[in-house]
């Protein structure tokens, strides 16, 4: 800071309010400091007397790019002064060129653009707030503090939409004190000294300090693909431009793979969807009806004794608990079930009408690291050892 006083930088001339579009740029090197070594390595932190980059802040991410042939990887603003993080030094008092990753910097000023059309449109429709804004990678994310029903979101989208198609004017402006004393704008928090203006007519009156396209159709599309309750409100989901058709192809080669495999055509896929599920409910309760009868058959087939150790790998382990009981009709002390679930581990039941098996569970699962736990007359669970060896033990100890 001491170098910036001493060149008497009172702050760093931010092109990007001149004009969001600037790509490329030239400034001089105003100061150039090391900062903390990272995965990148050392990386240094440059101040210019002008930059088209922008800082982040207003919920958007800083801009990337380069300078000279040097990678800026973060930007940020205080107190009027802006920073670049950058990977190598540079020379103070040199003049470099800037490239702004214009791709990156595009699609963010279509996000945020459109997120001024949305929170603007629901703001008027439903006098909801905008109360928390993100621009992540893979979605836009706004916060509303009420509560909007599916119709309410497909509402805005078709509003938000018909102004992309109108092309409309975006204007960004630094009224005066005594304009903005007039004027009717969204605002999360109290401002002073100079604050911008982005006007959407018929839209939205925002203060902002991001970058935005000029015309609404250079959007492309807005696209609102989730909502969902939050903090008493609502968190909605939007994509835009290339990252919406992005999605969009996505999701339409997701449903045409699902539409081939069901031999079913592309605007019937859910009620072919919807069949299969419940011709798969259907098949699940007849194969539990199936299975419970070769259960008892199972069961009646096995010789009534003092205690059973069966190893059955045909028994599915949600089924364990129900041929424990129809076992124990006819053991006299403990019946031990297994069934394999890998080689050497093997899901158990011990169950018994007669003692309490808790002891004998206790027991099993220190000697075989295992867990698992129940009831005096039964318990479930899991063990590590070979078949002889659990068998062995379990002769042992009866």
């Amino acid at each position: 800071m001491n170098i910036l006083k001493e060149l008497k930088l009172k702050e760093t001339i931010p092109l990007y309010n001149e004009n969001s579009y600037i790509k490329y740029f030239q400034a001089k090197v105003v100061s150039c400091s090391e900062q903390k070594i990272t995965e990148e390595g050392q990386l240094y932190q440059v101040v210019l007397d002008a930059t088209a980059f922008f800082p982040e802040g207003g919920g958007q991410p800083s801009d990337r790019g380069i300078l000279d042939s040097v990678q800026v990887l973060d930007v940020q603003e205080s107190e009027g002064i802006i920073y670049h993080t950058v990977t190598a030094p540079l020379t103070v008092g040199t003049e470099v060129t800037g490239e702004i990753d214009w791709n990156r910097r595009f699609d963010l000023m279509q996000h945020h653009t459109a997120e001024h059309i949305v929170s603007g449109l629901v703001h008027k429709n439903y006098d909801f707030d905008n109360v928390g804004f993100h621009m992540g990678s893979d979605a836009i994310t706004i916060d509303f503090n009420g509560i909007l029903t599916e119709k309410d979101i497909r509402n805005i989208e078709w509003q938000a939409n018909q102004c992309i198609y109108s092309n409309i004017s975006v204007r960004a402006e630094f009224p005066s004190a005594g304009e903005l004393k007039e004027m009717d704008y969204r605002s999360k928090k109290e401002l002073t000294g100079k604050v911008r203006i982005v006007t959407i007519p018929e839209t939205d009156v925002c203060a902002c300090c991001a970058p935005h396209v000029n015309f609404t159709g250079e959007i492309g599309c807005i696209k609102l693909i989730s909502c969902q309750k939050y903090k008493g409100g609502v968190r909605v989901s939007m994509l835009c431009g290339s990252r919406a058709l992005q999605d969009y192809n996505k999701k339409e080669s997701s449903v045409s793979e699902i539409s081939n495999l069901l031999s079913a055509k592309l605007y019937e896929v859910q009620d072919a969807v919807k069949k299969m599920k419940d011709e798969n409910t259907d098949l699940k309760l007849s194969l539990g009806n199936l299975q419970k009868q070769l259960l008892t058959y199972k069961a009646e087939r096995i010789p009534s004794d003092d205690n059973f150790i069966i190893f059955d790998n045909e028994i599915p382990p949600a089924l364990l608990r129900s041929y424990g009981n129809l076992l124990t009709e006819r053991c006299q002390k403990v019946c031990y079930i297994f069934t394999s679930t890998a080689q050497d581990e093997y899901k158990y039941v011990a169950a018994s009408k007669t003692m309490d098996v808790r002891t004998i569970a206790t027991e099993l699962n220190q000697t075989f690291h295992g867990r698992g736990g129940g009831s005096r007359e039964m318990v479930r669970g899991f063990l590590t050892g070979t078949k002889e060896e659990i068998e062995n033990y379990i002769k042992e100890l009866v």
